[in-house]
C-alpha cells in the first residue's frame, strides 16, 4: 500500500503550513514499466512503495520551492526523476510519473477541485504507445475529442448517473477501450488517467479513475481514495 509519511521532511514541512499560505500536492505513478516507487520530497520519503497506476491522496505543504525526487521503492538509487518545482499558494496539483522507464519524466498538472452540482470530470492520456483519442459515451457523442499523448482535456460538467464510454482512436468509430458501468456523482470531481501501453500484456491500456475531492458540509474535502482500473483495451 503507497503511504504519506508523516514524519522526515514532509512532517516537518506541515506544522509550518498551518501558519502560513499553502498549496495542496499528490503524485501519479504512470510510467508503466517502472517498479513501485519512493517519492521524495526536499531529501524525505513523502509517498512510499506506490505501484503503476497508483495515486496518492493529497498533501498539504506550504507555498514555496520543492525538490521532487522518485527512486525504486525502499532504495536510495538510481534517482530516476529529480525535478523542482515551485508550489503557488492556493493551488491544488498533480505531479505524474510519465512515460516509460528509460525515458520517464514529470508531468505537472493544476488541478480544479471546484465542487458544483454536477459531477466534474476531466481526461489525461498518459500512455506513451497510444494515438490521438477520443472519449465518447458508448454509442454516443465525444465528451473529450483528439486528446494527444500528454494531453488533458477541460474539466466537464457531466449528471450524476451511471454511464458506459469508450476510448476511440481519435475523429473514428474504432473502439481501442472499453469503459463500461462508471458511475459519477453528483458534488463530485474526478480524473480519468489512459495508462499503460497498447499491445503490452504485463501493463496493458486502461482507464483508471481517480476521485479528486467530494463535498464536505461548506466546502470540498481532497481525498485519498486512490484510483481504481476501470476498462481493459480491446482485443
Amino acid at each position: 500500500m503507497n503511504t504519506i509519511k508523516t514524519c522526515a521532511a514532509l512532517a516537518a514541512l506541515v506544522p509550518s503550513a498551518l501558519a502560513m499560505a499553502t498549496a495542496d500536492v499528490r503524485v501519479v505513478h504512470a510510467s508503466p514499466d517502472a517498479p513501485n516507487v519512493d517519492v521524495l520530497v526536499n531529501g524525505g520519503i513523502a509517498f512510499s512503495n506506490l505501484p503503476f497506476t497508483g495515486v496518492t491522496g493529497y498533501a498539504t505543504l506550504p507555498s514555496d520551492n520543492y525538490n521532487f525526487q522518485v527512486v525504486p521503492a525502499g532504495a536510495a538509487a538510481p534517482v530516476v526523476i529529480d525535478a523542482d518545482a515551485f508550489l503557488e499558494s492556493g493551488l491544488t496539483y498533480t505531479v505524474a510519473a510519465v512515460n516509460t522507464l528509460d525515458s520517464i519524466a514529470p508531468l505537472i498538472l493544476v488541478d480544479d477541485n471546484t465542487i458544483n452540482p454536477n459531477a466534474r470530470v476531466r481526461f489525461a492520456h498518459l500512455s506513451p504507445n497510444a494515438p490521438a483519442v477520443d472519449i465518447a459515451v458508448a454509442g454516443g457523442p465525444v465528451l473529450f475529442g483528439n486528446i494527444s499523448y500528454l494531453g488533458v482535456g477541460d474539466y466537464l460538467g457531466v449528471a450524476p448517473g451511471v454511464y458506459d464510454l469508450e476510448v476511440r482512436l481519435a475523429g473514428t468509430d474504432t473502439v481501442v477501450l472499453s469503459v463500461d458501468g462508471v458511475e459519477l456523482s453528483g458534488r463530485t470531481v474526478y480524473s480519468v488517467f489512459a495508462m499503460g501501453l497498447v499491445g503490452d500484456e504485463n501493463a496493458p491500456l486502461q482507464a483508471v479513475l481517480s476521485v479528486d475531492a467530494v463535498p464536505t458540509p461548506g466546502a470540498a474535502a481532497l481525498i485519498g481514495l486512490g484510483a481504481l482500473a476501470l476498462g481493459r483495451r480491446r482485443r
